[in-house]
């Protein structure tokens, strides 16, 4: 006796719905997202930070020789931008770096010799 084209069907879907569910249940612990970065505090020790002063005070014209960038970049490298703008900037109004700047162009600068970007609408107040 052959199968009707109902109890086809109705098979192919029990198989589908049991392979999906096996899918589904298969993998209990899924990886966890990617947390969203404080908008409030940095993640490293900002007082680390004053290697900075070097390289802005080169980019700044200052007297100060010249310094390696690598110092102070790989103390960013591995955060996304906001938490890099957040960082540098906590550290410029904390005066971290040991020199008078003007905020937003130093922020800037030094982000962007670090291959780093200000975030649109971020504000270092």
């Amino acid at each position: 006796m052959m199968p009707s084209k109902t109890d086809i069907m109705l098979a192919l879907f029990l198989a589908l719905n049991l392979h999906l569910f096996s899918l589904a249940s298969g993998n209990p612990t899924w990886p966890s997202p990617t947390p969203m970065p404080s908008s409030e505090t940095c993640p490293i020790d900002t007082i680390k930070l004053g290697v900075c002063a070097n390289v802005l005070g080169r980019l700044l014209g200052h007297d100060v020789g010249n310094p390696p960038n690598k110092p102070c970049c790989s103390l960013i490298e591995g955060l996304v931008d906001l938490e890099a703008a957040i960082c540098v900037c906590t550290a410029i109004k904390a005066n971290v770096l040991g020199i008078n700047v003007n905020v937003p162009l130093s922020l800037t600068l030094l982000l962007n010799v670090c291959s780093k970007s200000v975030p649109k609408d971020f504000q270092c107040a």
